[in-house]
């Protein structure tokens, strides 16, 4: 996986990320690397980092609008040790829980292009290769939801996305032994724009992972 940080597979994300750097070096302007536990039944997939959150922290979510709510509920869902994600090189940590991008890179206007997030997702594959203990799959948003779909060599077709959808996952080629039962929920992304026009509430995101929490149990 550290293979992703010099990763420029992409060349209009290559070419924005050294635009950033030379602009910002004080910037990450890399690939983001997932952050959390490597052995979690949870993991998070949001869109891609954000300009001045994770592209600047190097850390998913952290820095950013975004990242206020999630990390506030994983604390108060116990999957976070504290309610606030700050830099990088801070102590919080995720409990049981694993939180990464559909796009390690981040994309002009907050954007990917199609085929931005085909190259992309075998990243987004070997994760979940490499984590045989995963149960629940938390998609934030169309486009989580559908690398996801990608990842697992699912028809794009096969599952609706739904804000608080759950979908019950088949079997696939790529699961580890033991991997079987993993179940994918659906969120609206916890971005400024749903949760200041109140497309996403702190109670309807709360209630998500309390149905996450039914699953573990």
């Amino acid at each position: 996986m550290n293979a992703l940080l010099s990763c420029t597979e992409c060349p209009r994300l290559a070419g924005f990320l050294a635009e950033v750097r030379s602009r910002r070096p004080d910037y990450h302007a890399r690939p983001v690397l997932p952050f959390g536990d490597p052995r979690a039944r949870l993991l998070i997939v949001g869109l891609a980092p954000g300009m001045h959150g994770a592209n600047r922290t190097g850390r998913p979510f952290t820095g950013d609008f975004a990242g206020i709510l999630l990390y506030e509920t994983l604390h108060a869902f116990g999957f976070g040790s504290k309610p606030v994600s700050r830099a990088a090189d801070d102590d919080l940590r995720l409990l049981d829980c694993r939180i990464t991008n559909a796009v390690k890179c981040l994309p002009p206007a907050n954007k990917p292009e199609p085929t931005e997030i085909r190259t992309c997702n075998p990243y987004l594959a070997d994760e979940f290769v490499a984590a045989p203990e995963l149960r629940v799959i938390l998609a934030l948003g169309l486009v989580a939801h559908k690398a996801v779909l990608m990842a697992l060599g699912l028809r794009q077709s096969a599952l609706a996305f739904a804000h608080a959808a759950r979908h019950v996952l088949p079997p696939h080629d790529l699961a580890p032994a033991g991997s079987g039962g993993r179940v994918l929920i659906d969120s609206y992304h916890c971005s400024r724009y749903n949760t200041q026009t109140r497309r996403l509430t702190s109670a309807d995101f709360h209630d998500v992972f309390r149905s996450i929490r039914a699953e573990l149990a």
